[in-house]
């Protein structure tokens, strides 16, 4: 038997399938998938805490450790599922070994987005012919579903161009090939099990939700009016063939003042305030497309584009008390338990006096510093992400005219609107108070251990 591979990975995300996909591998022998191994919350599948022998503390600690772990299996084919947030630090292992397959699973974002809204309603993830489906309906989320759809569109893209730069092939799986015999003999053929005449799908799993989309959404209306903005001819073909985008294009602001000024937010900086300075002298546009934009750029000859850098100090306190009071439970569970930020239990965060939010603040920081420094189990999320990074994403599509400081704003604002040919601009408000202990030294120091790339490209200063 000629198998060119001796491993696999398969590129999924959340309600796509993969769980069918992964029955159907390991009812095959000498086949094991060993599920979400670099999953940040789990360890394979849920209620584990150990694989092939590590614990998660242990994974968390090297990821190498368990990834060769999972690949020493002699005649044998192991491998496991990597969806856009697992541990990134095994990421280019994975796309320079040659030897280890790359599976790419996609579905219909629009259904993978509401089977994920309506497994959460009901907990109830896989479904076998003998149970019967809870009835629920899901609300339409227009902006978490952009947000979804952008980071697994970013992944998607990652991948194939990795693959493209590198020489290899993926083999490409729709949801809806999951039940064919046929393409499932292809999947297992192309691995290199030409042994095998015929592989059957797995049976032991059933659609949870085969209804029209109108019965499954409770806001279905305004669901349809949100997608009738986007291109729906695209979105299936985004991860094979579309052009690679700037990021975070959805959240600039486009104001009619003047010539116009495009706004270009880091997550963690002063988003409202200026958001509200621009509101204030007129209308403003957002939810663009990287199209609509262009258009809109097209449209607004003279216009001005501008960001705003936030001092890192501060935007690392945003983004510590964004995790206080939240929704992301998890999150601060796995700071607890993986992190070493010791957040006390969730019903005491709001009673918290200032010298333990000092002191959790500098436990949060030097978690930033590994973070940041692809030691930790989590990616850099947009909200903690160094601003360095986050402008060499912007300038994909296009950098800023103007890099404006959170510090300077009620003056370089006044500068910039006159250059965009606003000649009353609004006044922009005094900013919210930080806590007084931010100017400690020692989370001075801190923050620039984590963020020093930032304080050294833009010139902050110690004290914010």
């Amino acid at each position: 038997m000629t198998q060119p591979f001796r491993s696999f990975v398969i590129f999924a995300e959340m309600r796509t399938g993969s769980n069918l996909l992964e029955a159907t591998l390991n009812g095959v022998k000498r086949v094991t998938c060993f599920g979400e191994a670099f999953n940040p919350y789990m360890m394979g599948w849920p209620d584990k805490d150990a694989l092939k022998g590590i614990t998660m503390a242990e994974r968390d600690a090297d990821p190498h450790r368990l990834l060769a772990a999972i690949f020493d299996k002699p005649n044998h084919l192991p491998g496991f599922r990597y969806f856009h947030d697992h541990d990134p630090r095994v990421f280019d292992a994975i796309m320079e070994d040659r030897a280890c397959a790359k599976i790419i699973l996609t579905r219909n974002p629009v259904d993978s987005y509401v089977s994920t809204a309506l497994a959460r309603a009901t907990n109830q993830w896989k479904l076998n012919e003998t149970e019967t489906p809870i009835p629920a309906a899901a609300r339409f989320d227009a902006e978490e579903f952009r947000q979804v759809v952008g980071e697994i569109e970013a992944f998607q893209l990652k991948v194939l161009h990795r693959l493209q730069v590198t020489g290899q092939a993926g083999f490409w799986l729709g949801y809806e090939d999951l039940r064919d015999a046929e393409v499932m003999t292809g999947l297992l053929h192309w691995l290199g099990r030409t042994d095998l005449e015929r592989v059957e799908p797995a049976n032991d799993q059933v659609p949870q939700n085969p209804r029209e989309l109108a019965e499954k959404v409770e806001n279905f209306d305004e669901m349809q009016a949100e997608l009738a903005r986007l291109d729906p001819f695209m979105l299936r073909r985004i991860p094979n063939f579309e052009p690679r985008k700037g990021p975070a294009v959805p959240s600039f602001l486009g104001a009619e003042a003047g010539k116009g000024l495009i706004f270009m937010p880091i997550k963690g900086g002063p988003t409202g305030p200026v958001g509200g300075w621009l509101r204030r002298m007129g209308d403003v546009a957002g939810d663009f497309n990287q199209n609509s934009l262009r258009q809109w750029k097209r449209q607004h000859v003279g216009h001005r584009s501008f960001t705003v850098l936030r001092h890192p100090l501060l935007r690392a306190w945003a983004a510590f008390d964004s995790l206080l009071r939240g929704k992301n439970a998890e999150l601060r569970q796995l700071m607890r338990q993986i992190h070493r930020v010791a957040l006390p239990p969730d019903q005491e965060l709001a009673g918290l006096d200032q010298g333990r939010k000092a002191e959790l603040f500098a436990a949060f920081l030097d978690f930033l510093r590994r973070n940041l420094n692809g030691q930790t189990t989590l990616p850099a999320y947009p909200g903690w992400a160094s601003q360095s990074e986050v402008l060499a994403g912007f300038a994909r599509f296009g950098a800023p005219d103007m890099l404006l400081r959170e510090s300077d704003l009620p003056r370089d604002l006044s500068w910039l609107a006159a250059s965009a040919g606003i000649r009353a601009p609004a006044d922009f408000p005094d900013p919210d108070p930080f806590p007084a202990f931010l100017n400690e030294q020692e989370l001075r120091g801190a923050a620039k251990k984590a963020y020093l790339r930032d304080y050294v490209a833009f010139g902050f200063g110690g004290q914010p």
